[in-house]
């Protein structure tokens, strides 16, 4: 199972990636720390382009096909992107997705959380709010969960989540 989220920096998708990540025991993969790592050992401009997602793809490829769960946290602003993960479900056998759109419709909370925020990954340099009101985040048009972090807290969002997970396994129960 590769659980991908989704989501403007500052709405909560790596509180609720590693809160999901280490109830369900699985691989955690962030986009944010590849990208950091490349940016710190290699010569990337501030744009890495698509090298982190490329990176992170593999990782949950290879993940999947040991049969353990993925927890994929990135903001995925393109549909190439979001596709992506697509893809990765799609070339390993008996694997399936979620996907999971993390948004905070309460655009003062939303600021307040990227304002207020401390760095988690040494070195890396978080985004201000005034970058993340301008992204480049082409809106959905697959279908997705919508987990609203104004008005769930991360506990309920992972709650949420989990439920899902759970109507998926009903709904399509793997072969012994």
């Amino acid at each position: 199972m590769l659980i991908a989220l989704s989501g403007l920096p500052g709405t909560g998708k790596t509180t609720i990636g590693k809160a999901l990540a280490a109830k369900r025991s699985a691989a955690c993969v962030r986009v944010d720390e590849i990208e950091h790592a490349l940016k710190q050992h290699f010569e990337f401009d501030q744009e890495i382009g698509p090298a982190g997602y490329v990176v992170a793809f593999a990782i949950a490829s290879s993940n999947l096909k040991l049969g353990n769960v993925v927890v994929a946290d990135s903001v995925n602003p393109v549909p190439e992107s979001r596709q992506g993960w697509r893809d990765v479900v799609r070339a390993v056998d008996g694997a399936r997705l979620l996907e999971v759109e993390v948004i905070c419709s309460d655009e003062n909370e939303h600021r307040r959380r990227v304002e207020g925020r401390v760095p988690d990954i040494e070195g890396f340099t978080l985004p201000t709010w005034s970058s993340v009101a301008s992204h480049d985040y082409i809106p959905w048009t697959e279908p997705r969960l919508i987990v609203d972090t104004a008005l769930l807290s991360a506990h309920d969002a992972v709650s949420t989540i989990e439920k899902q997970l759970e109507s998926m396994s009903e709904n399509c129960p793997r072969s012994p």
